[in-house]
């Protein structure tokens, strides 16, 4: 039995046709939709990177400003120290007076003062080396680079007196040394000068004020107290 086919050749060309459109209309509405998808997973990647961004510059600004804080800080602390260094250097921990006191009063007998130069002068906090170890060590540290060191006041005094003898003198030296107030006491200088009422010692003498002395009131009243009576004879 002949199949007779009454559908035209058109119409069959034709829907084909409209079906293979809507089967590409479907794959581009899926690719479209795969677009938007990937746009929209690279927005939201790109929002979380501006975030953790955000949050990394805020906490690169903390550091900055703790960094500048610490800097103004160590300025300050320089500035501090100055001042206390000159408020130190203006108020002195020991008078003058009683440092002219306290000499007085270690004089032997026959010993006269005639000259007290008393000089203050900014020393690095750090010791000297003074051994071959220690020279070593100061050496390898001298490559390295190292905060700037801490000044503070050194007082030095330069006396000068007269003596009958080297004898005298040497007990001076003695009593300075024993004091509360000096250190270092080193003769600098001792010579003979001989006068129509015979000889005398004309010396020099270096001494430093005792680091991180610091005298009561009873203790400067009881020095000047002493100096009075000795200028008195009693």
């Amino acid at each position: 039995m002949i199949n007779i086919n009454f559908v035209p050749d058109d119409y069959v060309q034709s829907h084909e046709s409209r079906r293979t459109n809507l089967m590409y209309l479907v794959l581009l509405m899926i690719v479209m939709m795969a677009l938007g998808s990937s746009f929209m997973i690279i927005k939201i990647r790109q929002r979380t990177c501006d975030a953790k961004e955000m949050v990394i510059n805020a906490r690169l600004n903390k550091i900055q400003e703790n960094i500048q804080q610490f800097e103004d800080l160590q300025i300050k602390r320089k500035a501090m120290m100055k001042t206390a260094l000159t408020t130190t250097e203006l108020l002195e921990p020991v008078p003058r007076s009683v440092v002219l006191a306290s000499l007085t009063n270690s004089l032997p007998p026959g010993v006269s003062l005639l000259k007290l130069h008393v000089i203050q002068n900014e020393t690095p906090s750090s010791q000297v080396a003074t051994s071959k170890y220690e020279a070593a060590q100061a050496k390898r540290a001298a490559a390295q680079p190292k905060p700037p060191q801490e000044q503070f006041i050194e007082t030095q005094i330069d006396i000068g007196g007269v003596a009958p003898s080297d004898l005298q003198v040497a007990s001076y030296i003695e009593r300075l040394t024993n004091s509360r107030l000096l250190d270092s006491v080193t003769l600098v200088e001792s010579k003979e000068h001989k006068t129509e009422d015979g000889t005398f010692r004309q010396f020099k003498l270096a001494a430093k004020l005792r680091k991180n002395i610091h005298l009561s009131k009873k203790d400067i009243d009881e020095i000047r107290i002493k100096v009075k009576d000795t200028a008195w004879g009693t």
